[in-house]
């Protein structure tokens, strides 16, 4: 796939200018569309707030300007000429359905056009299109510019090729992509989110541990293992040569039993009322932005530190 040079960033919000920035960084220039007044200005400071990180883990190549990048009230201008269009706008779906009514007819020919959205589906966003066939999920995890994963998924609507040629422009700036291959509410990786968080939340409500000490146990413990590989690759390396196979047979039952005790439960007022104040006894006077800039530097730490082991 030719690299697209050009880009377009639909909506300026967290995702969106994170994109932007990962954009710039692999020397694309980016038109960013969002009406919001403020727009221009928070988008260049979390540009300048990610590049010392882009650069640090490499994302930074040759040519690359982060200044590259221009601003649009109009979504039909920023579109123009732009090879790739990422759309971040609220996952709201009249508004992406009226988004895509107003951009359809400026695309380039070739242009391929990727939503971020993690709750709305592939099917109920074509509708918005009279012609979705260059129309992909491209789904990332947040923040983008550092967590590699993206989702890419088509369907019976999707042009051939577009899957694939989305994902090759995805990797040319760093990612690591997946096909998702039947389409699911939220896709692959927050359905494995949600299942964790749930357990989770039923331990810190049951009083089996205070909400802290739940987080604590997921990422000084499997979470670590979690971040070099996937789970049944792990349980096939924990019974040695054995492998897989040897693992099974040894802990179905205990997995088994685990799997029958598993907490059921929905988020409701009070529910979610116990979490607040326990993320609010963990995190003391410690202000979202703060953990925020910690994340991101533990982020680019553990990047760093399993670059080209893979």
């Amino acid at each position: 796939m030719e690299t697209n040079r050009h880009t377009c960033s639909l909506g300026g919000g967290v995702i969106g200018a994170s994109w932007t920035s990962l954009f710039l960084a692999g020397a694309k220039s980016v038109a960013v569309f969002d009406p919001a007044p403020q727009i221009e200005r928070q988008v260049r400071d979390y540009i300048a707030t990610a590049w010392p990180s882009l650069e640090e883990l490499g994302l930074v190549v040759d040519g690359a300007d982060p200044d590259a990048v221009t601003f649009h009230a109009d979504s039909r201008a920023a579109v123009d000429g732009a090879g790739f269009i990422q759309e971040s706008v609220p996952e709201r779906l009249e508004v992406k359905h009226e988004l895509y009514r107003d951009i359809e007819d400026a695309l380039e020919p070739q242009a391929i056009v990727a939503s971020s959205a993690s709750g709305l589906t592939l099917t109920e966003m074509q509708g918005g299109w009279r012609s979705p066939g260059r129309f992909v999920l491209g789904h990332p995890f947040n923040p983008p510019h550092l967590i590699p994963l993206v989702e890419v998924l088509g369907n019976d609507h999707t042009d051939d090729g577009v899957v694939a040629a989305a994902r090759a422009f995805y990797e040319s700036v760093g990612k690591v992509t997946i096909e998702v291959r039947k389409e699911v509410p939220g896709h692959v990786a927050n359905r494995l989110q949600a299942a964790l968080w749930r357990e989770a939340i039923s331990l810190a409500v049951d009083g089996v541990a205070s909400v802290e000490d739940v987080d604590t146990a997921v990422w000084a413990g499997p979470g670590l293992r979690w971040a070099v590989m996937g789970p049944t690759m792990l349980f096939h390396l924990g019974a040695g040569e054995g492998g897989l196979t040897s693992f099974t047979e040894r802990y179905t039952d205990s997995f088994n039993r685990w799997f029958d005790d598993l907490g059921e439960l929905h988020l409701d007022p009070e529910v979610a009322a116990q979490l607040v104040a326990g993320i609010a006894e963990a995190t003391g006077e410690q202000t979202t932005a703060e953990l925020s800039a910690q994340r991101d530097a533990l982020l680019a730490a553990i990047l760093q530190a399993t670059a080209g082991k893979r």
